[in-house]
């Protein structure tokens, strides 16, 4: 399996894109992926011409050839084919409604083609398939992306940050509001469009996404990893954990692959 990853280096691209990726599979096993709910958004295109499934929620899904993703709530499974090649671009949340025009949330728990939606996505992914590596593929993107390029504002930048970073778990939901000067009800309104989940369940999401960071990369205990992100107690994490991912944290711990908040498994 080959896998590519990079940041952008523009300034400009760097407020839009967190970072472009494409996973290359040629294999004789067949392989069976749980993605657990990560908190990105992403576009992702598959250049392969044989059919991939995937389930959402015990609803079966076929993988189109360039689909959206946003903030799950529940994992996605995929069985992987031998041949795969995915190319993918982790987005800024706030610059998604200006680049397909439609919210975040409206790509939650969900697998939806972006040929439908925008018809000019079927030309970039002919165009992203002719090229022959993945540095080809991240200039045509980038190219494609600078005759669309928003001008996020302030505020927009600053919903970025406290999304993508988690040093921040520890607010409270009137402290997040004064943040931004919002009244409760307008940042639980904004939030949502968002990630399609309320302040609340917004910064418990943020805990979450935490304790995955630091579950995959760091042999804390999972007592040390509650109290770090400011789970009521162990019991309260567990929970947590599980009502995400479906696996407990010490199941996830013991099944993960090399990369955070994905589960391989072969299938005999």
């Amino acid at each position: 399996m080959e896998t590519n990853f990079t940041k952008p280096l523009s300034p400009l691209i760097n407020e839009v894109v967190i970072a472009f990726w494409q996973l290359k599979r040629h294999s004789r096993l067949s392989l069976n992926e749980t993605i657990i709910p990560k908190g990105t958004v992403e576009i992702i295109f598959s250049f392969e011409t044989t059919k991939l499934y995937a389930s959402i929620n015990q609803q079966s899904l076929t993988i189109p050839r360039c689909l959206v993703q946003s903030f799950n709530t529940s994992p996605v499974h995929l069985h992987l084919a031998d041949r795969l090649t995915f190319f993918g671009i982790f987005l800024h949340p706030t610059a998604v409604k200006h680049i397909v025009n439609f919210h975040p949330v409206e790509f939650t728990n969900s697998v939806i083609d972006l040929t439908l939606i925008d018809p000019s996505f079927y030309g970039l992914w002919h165009h992203l398939g002719e090229q022959d590596s993945f540095e080809k593929r991240v200039s045509v993107f980038t190219e494609w992306l600078i005759k669309r390029l928003p001008i996020l504002t302030e505020r927009e930048k600053a919903f970025n940050v406290f999304l993508y970073t988690h040093s921040d778990i520890h607010l409270s939901v009137s402290d997040v509001a004064n943040r931004f000067c919002y009244s409760s009800k307008q940042l639980s309104r904004k939030l949502f469009e968002l990630t399609g989940l309320n302040t609340e369940q917004t910064l418990l999401y943020k805990k979450y996404l935490q304790a995955v960071h630091l579950l995959h990369y760091s042999d804390l205990s999972l007592t040390e990893i509650s109290y770090g992100c400011h789970f009521f107690d162990q019991s309260h994490f567990i929970r947590t954990f599980k009502s995400l991912s479906q696996i407990t944290p010490k199941e996830y711990r013991s099944r993960k692959s090399n990369v955070s908040g994905h589960i391989i498994d072969n299938v005999h």
